[in-house]
């Protein structure tokens, strides 16, 4: 879509489209610049880009104080020596240093989430061994439910007897009306 949506351009601006012999132009310009610079690396050994970014004075190159003390300062800087009272240099500390010994100091979040994780494995051995609330009343459903189960197997075993009986007092009366 072209820029400026639908309705047209801001303040009532013309779109400008790139017409197709630009692009083609800058194509082959692209190409050529990377050409020169693959053939002046090839040669020299050093890219063009390479010698721009060593001339700049903000580039990442400079942070390491060995660096900024080899290049020259200007005005003030290279006559008096500042430093800044409030930067602290972090000092790295070798692995013989720091203390083993010394439980680490847990923060409160983790402490807490410790202490949850405790609770819950003390609660759970509890219930195991069923003497929370929870686990009675768990157990007294269960015990119930057995009962009413064994109930409905000693019915429904007794109905089956009963039919049992029932036909082969049924077959008995037929095999006597048979004959």
């Amino acid at each position: 879509m072209p820029k400026g949506g639908r309705k047209g351009g801001h303040k009532g601006r013309m779109r400008t489209y790139t017409s197709p012999d630009e692009i083609d132009a800058q194509m082959k310009a692209e190409k050529e610049r990377k050409k020169q610079e693959q053939e002046a690396e090839a040669a020299g050994g050093v890219a063009p880009n390479d010698l721009t970014e060593e001339k700049l004075p903000g580039s990442g190159s400079e942070d390491s104080d060995d660096e900024n003390s080899d290049r020259r300062r200007a005005g003030v800087e290279g006559l008096i020596e500042i430093e800044n009272p409030n930067r602290v240099a972090q000092k790295s500390k070798k692995v013989t240093q720091i203390e083993m010994d010394e439980p680490k100091q847990l923060s409160r979040r983790e402490r807490e989430e410790i202490e949850k994780q405790q609770a819950k494995e003390r609660y759970m051995k509890m219930h195991l061994a069923g003497k929370t609330d929870q686990a009675k009343a768990d157990l007294a459903r269960l015990a119930i439910i057995k009962k009413q189960r064994e109930d409905a197997a000693k019915k429904k075993e007794a109905e089956k007897k009963a039919k049992e009986a029932a036909a082969a007092a049924a077959k008995g009366m037929n095999s006597l009306s048979m004959k």
